[in-house]
């Protein structure tokens, strides 16, 4: 691939997954070679958006320049119990980098106490600093109850954020058909609902797919577009 006007040459591949995937690099010992490739691999396929820690959202913004492929960056990642003016700063600053979406988590200890006031003004306070920006809020399914599932989602839609959250892909468990098909029971089109943590075949993108995320969060969008065109030439 080249590099063409201060942007990755786009490549137009025909996938029915790519453009719901938000190509993932998370871990700590992520370098800026990775997030390099990261991009590089979006811009090649097609993805929804590249998702990466806020302190390499500037270089991904200049990699993916009028690639059409947006900027995420996480706030408050991945256990969401720091101060909401730590997580208002970091989106404040992530955006001025030049992230175009926000994946916020939820502090998921106030949740646990049942502190909804508080998680959701936390929520409010991401929002609004996102000025209009997409929100997505992690609520960390691996740790509610349904009860506690169904109440989260309750809250993100009422805070006003875009998306619901499955999972940081670092809790307990990760994306599942039965969650994604709970919250999307609740928000019932308020909200999309973002499958993220573990997923790693094709067959698992499409169930979640089919039990209503509207987004999937995976670093193994390559792998499941690959196996996807691979079957179309069978």
């Amino acid at each position: 691939m080249t590099e063409k006007e201060g942007c990755l040459e786009f490549n137009i591949i025909e996938s029915t997954v790519a453009r719901f995937i938000e190509h993932t690099r998370l871990r700590p010992e992520t370098t800026p070679a990775e997030i390099e490739q990261l991009c590089n691999e979006a811009v090649k396929f097609g993805f929804s958006t590249v998702c990466v820690n806020s302190g390499f959202v500037s270089l991904a913004s200049r990699l993916i320049a009028k690639s059409g492929v947006k900027v995420c960056s996480v706030v408050g990642f991945p256990f969401g119990a720091c101060l909401t003016t730590a997580k208002e700063a970091e989106a404040e600053a992530a955006i001025t980098a030049g992230a175009n979406e926000l994946d916020m988590v939820m502090n998921i200890g106030y949740f646990k106490a049942g502190d909804y006031n508080r998680v959701l003004k936390d929520i409010q306070a991401v929002v609004a600093r996102a000025d209009k920006r997409v929100v997505k809020v992690i609520i960390e399914t691996g740790l509610l109850s349904s009860e506690e599932k169904r109440r989260a989602t309750q809250l993100v839609i009422d805070a006003g954020a875009a998306f619901v959250k499955t999972s940081t892909g670092f809790g307990p468990t990760g994306a599942t058909v039965a969650d994604v098909r709970l919250l999307s029971e609740v928000a019932q089109g308020r909200v999309g609902v973002k499958a993220a943590g573990g997923i790693r075949t094709l067959k698992q993108a499409k169930e979640l797919l089919d039990a209503g995320a509207t987004r999937l969060g995976t670093s193994a969008g390559v792998k499941i577009v690959q196996e996807e065109l691979n079957k179309k030439e069978d």
